[in-house]
């Protein structure tokens, strides 16, 4: 569904990503994990286009990115960034809303998938309040709506790239939206690509991770195999402790 293949990307004549392959699949949930600086942000950004590549390719749906027409692409990739810079008193609902632009939606269907998207993000209940006046979790599910509508009248598996979407969360919010975003993978075909910081939460929810250092791919896999405490260790400098759940996941401590 998404292929990269070598793929850089320099600035100021400085090495930013190095990945020669990677791919993912239609419903997988990937976590990109590895310290700061090593270029997690990096790739979601040259994903969507807005860090052009050195050299390299990257392809959607067996299509390179550039000769995607613009309102189809938008309908297929969609990106919730770090954070939503946004001062106009719009309503959180109207900040949602803006997520229809590129579909063929009538005034009262994107009125019904504002409803249905806001109360998946558990957003529904502050639809009125003006968006400046929201917390930074709050804006960030609200902008978590948006993108999911831009993504809902996808043609074909649609890739949804997500820059730390639990950073501003509480505990349950980031389980409430760590378990939508997998649930969208599992039941609506949706490819997910997360930038994550929590090792167990990777482990709970990705089906893959790619671990970045220095701007290298330098481990993909399954979390088992990906995050042993020797590879944690040799890359954030902490020896964990390993244990396994009740349901035999694995916990580094």
């Amino acid at each position: 569904m998404l292929t990269i293949e070598n793929l850089l990307v320099q600035q100021e004549h400085r090495q930013i990503l190095n990945l020669p392959a990677a791919s993912l699949v239609s419903g997988e949930l990937i976590a990109v994990l590895g310290p700061n600086g090593a270029g997690k942000s990096s790739l979601i950004k040259t994903i969507c286009g807005e860090w052009p590549a050195s050299t390299g390719q990257i392809r959607l749906h067996n299509k390179p990115l550039p000769n995607w027409p613009r309102h189809l692409l938008a309908r297929h990739l969609g990106v919730l960034p770090q954070a939503s810079h946004l001062s106009f008193p719009f309503k959180a609902q109207e900040v949602v809303a803006i997520g229809a632009t590129p579909l063929n939606l009538n005034r009262h269907d994107i009125d019904q998938a504002v409803q249905k998207w806001m109360q998946a993000t558990d957003t529904w209940q502050f639809a009125d309040r003006l968006y400046p006046s929201l917390s930074g979790g709050e804006r960030q599910r609200v902008q978590l709506a948006r993108v999911l509508l831009q993504l809902s009248q996808a043609e074909r598996a649609p890739l949804l790239l997500l820059d730390e979407p639990t950073s501003a969360q509480d505990l349950g919010q980031q389980h409430l939206l760590l378990n939508l975003v997998k649930s969208l993978c599992q039941k609506n075909n949706f490819a997910v690509i997360s930038i994550l910081h929590d090792l167990n939460q990777a482990s709970r929810y990705a089906d893959k991770v790619w671990l970045l250092q220095q701007g290298e791919l330098v481990a993909q896999g399954s979390p088992p195999q990906v995050l042993q405490p020797e590879t944690v260790m040799k890359i954030w400098g902490y020896q964990p402790e390993l244990f396994f759940n009740s349901q035999g996941q694995q916990i580094l401590v």
